[in-house]
């Protein structure tokens, strides 16, 4: 049994992080912004074979972040995973299109808060001589150029370096480094995004249907991953370029779900 600090996880891949790890029997501390977030995450988790609580955490702040560190080790006596999940999508405009509020709110959420959350964990597990931090990279975090994603993209790319920089700081310590790419999943964000701009998603929406998976398609794998993480550098990829040559042929031959039905879309 672990003890798991997920930030940002009141809702999405966090979300489902959290639900799998708890259902698994372990103990769980989710964050998010608002106690009402949090009340509505843990009913929605509901019983589980793990101790599940939480606290509310503005990730750009690192004394909420230090706190959040402060009340799971009170909790489960101590922490073993902690995964920088939070993070803020605006994907629907140009660069110089997006406002100073949004840029700021992307740069502050995805940037800061993960580095705020990998100083807090870090220095946590290192008094302990042991522990596993994750981060949640994302589109945009190889490099690759999506239409839209400029600025978040820009901050995913930058958390990519901040990790490959982790890994080599604490490679002569007992602490774990690595990343997930949970690949295209739909979350709230995905759908509230192309609620905003519906034209373009109508018009991808064909190979988002091939590409893309629900959140409790993905979690149990990546879940996996973290748990069976032995060495800092272990990346752990849901959407592998093979798995995404595999679908695109075989989405010749046969009648695609529409993942997006259930959403309203």
């Amino acid at each position: 049994m672990s003890n798991i600090v997920i930030t940002g996880s009141t809702k999405g891949i966090g979300f489902g992080l959290a639900k799998e790890f708890a259902q698994r029997g372990h103990n769980v501390a989710i964050a998010g912004r608002t106690r009402d977030a949090i009340d509505d995450a843990l009913q929605r988790i509901g019983d589980s074979a793990g101790k599940v609580i939480g606290q509310p955490c503005d990730v750009a702040d690192k004394a909420a972040v230090q706190a959040l560190w402060d009340s799971a080790e009170a909790s489960f006596g101590g922490i073993d995973i902690w995964v920088n999940n939070a993070g803020l999508a605006r994907t629907t405009r140009k660069i110089i299109e997006y406002s100073n509020d949004d840029v700021q709110a992307m740069v502050m959420t995805n940037v800061l808060g993960t580095i705020n959350g990998c100083q807090v964990a870090g220095t946590g597990m290192l008094a302990r001589g042991a522990g596993k931090i994750f981060n949640m990279l994302g589109g945009g975090s190889d490099g690759r150029y999506f239409p839209g994603m400029g600025v978040y993209g820009t901050t995913k790319r930058g958390l990519d370096y901040l990790t490959d920089a982790m890994i080599s700081e604490f490679s002569d310590t007992g602490v774990i480094i690595g990343k997930i790419r949970p690949g295209m999943v739909i979350t709230e964000a995905v759908v509230r995004e192309a609620r905003d701009d519906l034209e373009s998603f109508q018009s991808s929406r064909r190979v988002m249907n091939i590409l893309c998976d629900h959140v409790e398609t993905v979690s149990p794998f990546l879940v996996d991953g973290i748990l069976n993480a032995t060495r800092s550098g272990t990346k752990i990829a849901w959407l592998s370029g093979s798995k995404i040559g595999m679908r695109m042929m075989f989405s010749r031959f046969r009648k695609q779900e529409d993942k997006f039905a259930r959403y309203g879309l």
